[in-house]
């Protein structure tokens, strides 16, 4: 056996050691559908959690119609969902921390959060214009 070999094998080897410990680690989908009255996609996971998370808020699916969302296939153990009709795939141990797409992608989803309007949100910027507006951060207090 020549060098290359003995390290393919030492790699090849490391590599199945760090799948079966993100096995053993979890989560993994046990089932995964479209619930077309709710609109979301339902992973039900092997300790106990179930996820109901709306498609528009995740990358790669999120302009999937429900006939596209029609077939979810679990893969990899559990590890992942494939789209077929979408040629998307899913990494459900990231899904389960709320990892919905690239740091991109939930920069996103944060700043569309950030400019919707609600009485609530009215209401508070209401009370802080009050009280003179949004205070100074400590930056800018240093500066003055």
């Amino acid at each position: 056996m020549d060098q290359v070999d003995k390290i393919l094998e030492r790699d090849w080897d490391a590599a199945n050691q760090r799948g079966r410990e993100t096995l053993a680690a979890g989560p993994l989908a046990e089932s995964a559908y479209y619930d077309q009255p709710t609109g979301k996609v339902v992973i039900e996971l092997n300790n106990g959690v179930g996820l109901h998370i709306p498609p528009a808020l995740i990358q790669g699916i999120e302009n999937a119609t429900p006939a596209d969302m029609a077939e979810i296939v679990i893969q990899a153990r559990g590890l992942g969902l494939h789209f077929p009709r979408l040629d998307a795939d899913l990494y459900v141990p990231a899904l389960a921390r709320g990892v919905l797409g690239t740091s991109a992608w939930m920069r996103s989803l944060g700043q569309k959060g950030g400019v919707s309007k609600s009485p609530a949100k009215a209401a508070a910027a209401r009370r802080n214009g009050r009280l003179g507006g949004r205070p100074q951060s400590a930056e800018k207090k240093a500066i003055s």
